[in-house]
């Protein structure tokens, strides 16, 4: 049976682990050709073993996201290893967890060039070559906290990048080229600390293949039960009612912490 993804090509960042090599992993299984892209080296070339034992394709390039040069050099050795990107996946992020007042500049740089920077970089790098065959899915990985304001730096470039793909697609509108975001609540990851009870890396990983085949502007995930619904309240009281999140959210920071 024909694989849905078969001969498509896909970079995928911060694809070490996570939601990276989740996606990584559900891409190749349906088909498309791999290209992972993380700093840690040893841990790429662990996924891409993973992948290829299962009969994937699948190739590693260490890359910095914050190093332009870097960046360049992942779109020329895919491109020179498969002919062509038809599918980008921007899924490198990171987060600081510590009040904005105590976030040094290096910090705030840091971030802002891991979580927007580096796709709206690494996205008008494989631009051109998807213009010119009229074929191509750029998916970006931002979070309800894109919609929903909570940490002050860690929303700003989420905002940032939910507006930079949503304003992309429009631009493209009728290329042949789309632009997709994925927003997770809750996810099992090494940013959430792996929580017992939050959905895993998979779900989201799902939602990026799904749009790969089958484009829409974004989707929240995790998508079972109520789960939407609540993330979907969420985003419609900050447009419409902000104080109730912002009451919420005070109450939360006001709560006692938990003694061990």
């Amino acid at each position: 049976m024909q694989q849905p993804l078969a001969g498509e090509v896909a970079i995928i960042t911060g694809a070490s682990s996570g939601i990276g090599a989740a996606t990584a992993r559900e891409l190749a299984q349906q088909g498309a050709r791999v290209v992972l892209a993380a700093r840690r080296e040893d841990e790429l070339q662990a996924r891409v073993l993973e992948i290829k034992n299962q009969g994937g394709e699948a190739l590693a390039v260490p890359t910095d996201v914050t190093n332009p040069d870097d960046l360049a050099r992942l779109v020329e050795q895919t491109i020179a290893a498969f002919g062509r990107v038809d599918i980008l996946v921007n899924n490198a992020g990171i987060g600081l967890g510590k009040p904005f007042a105590k976030v040094s500049s290096v910090e705030i740089r840091r971030i802002v060039d891991v979580n927007l920077l580096s796709a709206m970089l690494l996205s008008q790098a494989v631009l051109p070559g998807m213009l010119e065959r009229r074929h191509g899915r750029i998916i970006s990985v931002a979070s309800v906290s894109g919609s929903i304001a909570t940490d002050a730096l860690y929303s700003s470039t989420k905002f940032g990048l939910r507006g930079f793909g949503l304003g992309l697609n429009r631009e493209l509108w009728g290329s042949g080229v789309t632009v997709s975001l994925v927003s997770p609540g809750f996810i099992r990851t090494d940013m959430t600390g792996n929580r017992a009870g939050l959905p895993g890396p998979d779900v989201v990983a799902r939602a990026v293949a799904r749009l790969a085949k089958h484009p829409r502007r974004e989707v929240i995930v995790p998508r079972f039960f109520y789960v939407p619904f609540v993330y979907h309240l969420g985003i419609f009281l900050e447009q419409l009612a902000p104080w109730i999140i912002d009451l919420a959210y005070s109450r939360r920071r006001r709560r006692p912490a938990r003694q061990p």
